[in-house]
């Protein structure tokens, strides 16, 4: 019975950080709708932070943590706040380099030359800081003691992990996969209207033929 009520336990407290990160992300996107005007980064940036889950898999995978449903929950949900705050900047700063009439590609390396050293300083700064929780570093400082492994170091050793693994992972997908799917946005753009106005050009010239012909051909009058 006893294990019986931990896994129900353990399902309610699933369910409960399943629900929350959605509605975090549906917030989320309803705030950066609301600020880019735009659908199209307000779903890039949550695809960086959904993405960044894959970074917090495999760090638990390649060092054989387990994957703790309410701690490691608590620290993917917590890791979307700063993956969001890194891709807001770095693409509020290509919109406002964007006005200065510089080609895309020169937009983007500038901004990813902007961007590169706050995005690595916030990331090595959270790591950093997060480093002794995740080797289970246990500081006693009134007996002067240092311990590693410790019970009340490993209760908040899942929730560390997975912050630092998928913050190390979202920051690659900031500095390359961001600014790469905003490029891939406006040539995809390009081409579209390249074919649109190919399309306009030559219905222009087949109007422009059909009245040549009809001037040609007696006891016709042109269309106007």
């Amino acid at each position: 019975a006893t294990f019986v009520g931990q896994n129900e336990e353990q399902a309610a407290a699933a369910q409960f950080l399943m629900t929350a990160f959605g509605l975090a992300l549906f917030m989320m996107f309803v705030i950066l709708v609301t600020q880019f005007n735009s659908f199209y980064n307000a779903a890039l940036i949550l695809s960086a932070v959904i993405l960044s889950t894959t970074g917090v898999v495999l760090g638990l995978y390649i060092t054989g943590q387990p994957f703790g449903i309410i701690m490691t929950g608590v620290g993917v949900i917590s890791l979307a706040g700063i993956v969001v705050n890194n891709n807001i900047v770095l693409i509020d700063t290509f919109e406002t380099l964007k006005q200065r009439g510089l080609s895309i590609h020169e937009t983007l390396l500038l901004t990813g030359a902007q961007r590169l050293r706050p995005v690595l300083l916030t990331t090595v700064t959270t790591i950093l800081g997060l480093l002794p929780m995740v080797i289970g570093l246990n500081i006693d400082f009134v007996s002067r003691v240092t311990t590693f492994g410790a019970p009340s170091g490993q209760w908040w050793q899942a929730m560390a992990s997975a912050i630092v693994y998928g913050l190390a992972f979202a920051t690659i997908l900031t500095l390359v996969v961001t600014p790469c799917a905003i490029k891939l946005q406006y040539d995809l753009r390009r081409k579209r209207y390249a074919v649109d106005n190919k399309a306009i050009q030559q219905n222009d010239v087949f109007f422009k033929k059909g009245r040549k012909d009809q001037e040609h051909q007696p006891g016709i009058q042109p269309a106007e």
